[in-house]
């Protein structure tokens, strides 16, 4: 039977950690390019997506000081994954719904990632990646607080659209 460390448990999440943020970062880029008739959810959609992007650099950044790297397998994985389902919100009537459940379920992923990861740097006694993974999972959850919170206007905007002869309500 093998053994593995804290820290190379740690090394192996923050892998997939940085995989996950990739696949994020394509289907939050692919939400944002499509929204046009919900500014609201396209203006948090953008701020997110810069956030999610500084959380790459700063999974990269740790793996970097820890002297390993993303596994490109993973992330390619992760880019196709995420190209896949925004190919197929594209073909849904309801897409702006759909895409705003899968953004809240997605998020809550993203928390319990962080919240294992800053366990596991907490076991590896790595204080920096645990302080990176902390300021990760606040942006996390503010995320999903504000998608839970605004999925019912969302909701309500969507329907009196799709009420309306002469409005697009997909996105």
């Amino acid at each position: 039977m093998t053994t593995t460390t804290p820290q190379e448990n740690l090394l192996d999440w923050l892998r997939d950690a940085h995989a996950m943020e990739q696949q994020a970062e394509k289907m939050l880029q692919a939400q944002s390019e499509r929204l046009e008739h919900y500014p609201q959810l396209k203006r948090r959609i953008d701020q997110h997506l810069q956030e999610t992007r500084g959380q790459q650099a700063r999974i990269g950044e740790c793996l970097q000081r820890l002297n390993d790297s993303p596994s490109t397998l993973k992330d390619l994985g992760a880019k196709l994954m995420a190209f896949a389902q925004g190919v197929s919100g594209m073909t849904m009537s309801d897409e702006v719904i759909k895409g705003a459940m899968a953004s809240y379920v997605f998020e809550n992923v993203e928390i319990a990632m962080y919240t294992v990861l800053i366990a596991a740097a907490n076991a590896a006694h790595d204080p920096e990646t645990r302080s990176a993974c902390e300021a990760s999972l606040s942006e996390e959850i503010d995320m999903a607080d504000w998608l839970r919170e605004h999925l019912p206007e969302l909701t309500r905007q969507y329907l009196s659209r799709s009420q309306a002869p002469d409005q697009e309500a997909k996105v």
